[in-house]
């Protein structure tokens, strides 16, 4: 069993991206945005989960929008394009599981 602290807080810096770890099959990163900041599109080789700790972000998932919140999780399938724009601030966990 391994406890794995991920930030509470939002930094007092803008956007920030962060490993917080990795396994054989998957690996967690801590993302934080203010309020209006977002991150261009991409797409990930990996199934993705997206778990909304505090606040509201909008995700744009191949042309399709949908807004993400601490009462719901966003799974991605390998290779979906996707883009995000924070409604508020902030912090989500991402994790990225290889099928």
């Amino acid at each position: 069993m391994k406890l794995i602290e991920t930030p509470s807080q939002l930094n007092s810096k803008a956007k920030s991206v962060e490993q917080v770890c990795a396994i054989p099959n998957a690996k967690v990163l801590n993302i934080q945005l203010r309020a209006g900041e977002e991150v261009a599109e991409h797409d990930s080789d990996k199934e993705v989960l997206i778990i909304v700790k505090k606040g509201r972000v909008r995700f744009t998932v191949e042309g399709t929008p949908v807004t993400v919140s601490e009462e719901n999780i966003l799974h991605m399938a390998p290779y979906e394009k996707h883009s995000l724009f924070a409604e508020t601030d902030t912090n989500i966990c991402v994790l990225q599981i290889t099928p």
